[in-house]
């Protein structure tokens, strides 16, 4: 699906959010894709990341699925509106323990005031993709939120 942003300078907007944004430096995720609507995050592997068994931890698979699905969704917002996610469902389907994992945001239904975003995160591990988690993600555009 194509989307029309409503803001000319929509990709500068978003990159400069996410460059802002701490906890996503914290925890070392990537842009690595971004187009009005959709946003793809990266995150490598490390000890940090995991739980006590090795993998991914559940908290940082789901913390770049709701960021990517929220840039996403920033994409389309008009000039002077930030992004808020104000519900979201993430279904962990496989255990993460490839070397990277991918977040892919992608816009279901754009609005106004609410916009209705999917995340689908994927372990990559040499070509290899395995689908590790799917989500469903409400965000909100906040009038006057620095983003």
């Amino acid at each position: 699906m194509e989307f029309t942003p409503r803001d000319p300078d929509w990709e500068n907007r978003v990159r400069t959010s996410f460059a802002a944004q701490k906890f996503m430096t914290h925890l070392g995720a990537k842009l690595v894709h971004v187009s009005p609507g959709a946003v793809d995050l990266e995150l490598t592997m490390r000890p940090e990341l995991t739980q006590q068994h090795g993998f991914f931890h559940a908290g940082a698979t789901s913390s770049i699925a709701d960021s990517a699905a929220g840039y996403a969704s920033l994409s389309l917002f008009a000039v002077g509106f930030g992004v808020l996610t104000s519900e979201y469902k993430v279904n962990l389907l496989n255990p993460a323990k490839q070397p990277v994992l991918l977040a892919r945001g992608r816009v279901v239904k754009p609005g106004r005031t609410l916009t209705i975003a999917k995340a689908d995160v994927y372990g990559l591990d040499e070509g290899v993709q395995v689908h590790v988690a799917t989500g469903l993600f409400t965000l909100v555009s906040v009038a006057g939120a620095k983003d």
